[in-house]
C-alpha cells in the first residue's frame, strides 16, 4: 500500500476503495459505513485495500 493510498484512505475512504476496486459491493458498503461514521469507513477501507 503506497503512502498516497494510505493518506487517501484516512481522508476519503470511499474514494480509496473506488480507486482500488471500482464500483462494486465493497465501494457501496464503504459508502454506507462512512455515512454512518467516519471511523467504520476508514477501518473497512483499510481492510478491503489490504486484501
Amino acid at each position: 500500500m503506497s503512502i498516497l493510498l494510505i493518506i487517501l484512505t484516512i481522508i476519503l475512504p470511499p474514494l480509496a476503495v473506488f480507486l482500488q476496486h471500482g464500483l462494486g459491493k465493497d465501494f457501496l458498503i464503504n459508502v454506507l459505513l462512512t455515512a454512518l461514521g467516519w471511523l467504520p469507513g476508514v477501518i473497512h477501507a483499510f481492510y478491503v485495500n489490504k486484501r
